[in-house]
């Protein structure tokens, strides 16, 4: 999986994940939405070789975003938008992106987690606690938006575990089947820190 943090990267192959620190605070859902898109089209421009006014995004039907125009068949797109920080992920597999910002004084919901994810998150340094919870919690959006049911799926009917500081695994009870995934940490302006994750399902 290539990484970029500079929204003109061209990736030489796919996955890709491009971070890109936009400078921007939307004060709300729509202006988040237009950031997310409009940063999207910038990428994908680039990406595909076209102008940013033949690039539309569309959604299917479960709400996944995907490329209308140009057609490009088989590819996949997954977009995410927390504190001016924006995550494009292309893949020719189904794939999920989220990022989390780092609350340093938030409290983790961990009736949300999974039993061993909470017991992971609760033998934390609490030091430490925010970053493992936003990591847990971007991988976990990440993971169900590549299966494409969102959090209609409950969150803690699935199991991620942190190896390292920069993969994830994913253990799905109701496929049998175990995922991994990549982790990074991303710095918006100096002030935010976001946990970024990506995961494609072959």
């Amino acid at each position: 999986m290539h990484w970029f943090d500079n929204a003109d990267a061209i990736a030489p192959a796919l996955p890709a994940i491009w971070l890109v620190r936009t400078g921007v605070n939307p004060r709300n859902l729509t202006e988040r939405a237009a950031l997310r898109r409009g940063t999207a089209r910038q990428v994908l421009a680039r990406q595909l070789g076209c102008r940013e006014d033949d690039v539309v995004i569309d959604h299917d039907k479960a709400g996944r975003p995907l490329l209308a125009l140009p057609e490009t068949p088989g590819l996949h797109v997954s977009l995410a938008t927390r504190a001016g920080g924006v995550a494009i992920g292309l893949a020719q597999h189904p794939l999920g992106v989220d990022v989390e910002s780092v609350e340093a004084r938030a409290i983790a919901p961990l009736d949300l987690l999974h039993p061993d994810e909470q017991r992971f998150l609760e033998a934390t340094a609490p030091s430490i606690r925010p970053l493992v919870f936003a990591r847990l919690w971007a991988a976990k959006e990440a993971y169900v938006k590549a299966i494409g049911t969102g959090f209609v799926r409950p969150p803690e009917s699935f199991c991620v575990s942190l190896p390292s500081e920069t993969r994830f695994n994913v253990f799905d009870p109701l496929s049998g089947a175990g995922h991994q995934g990549e982790l990074r940490l991303m710095k918006n302006g100096g002030q935010d820190v976001l946990a970024a994750a990506a995961i494609v399902l072959d």
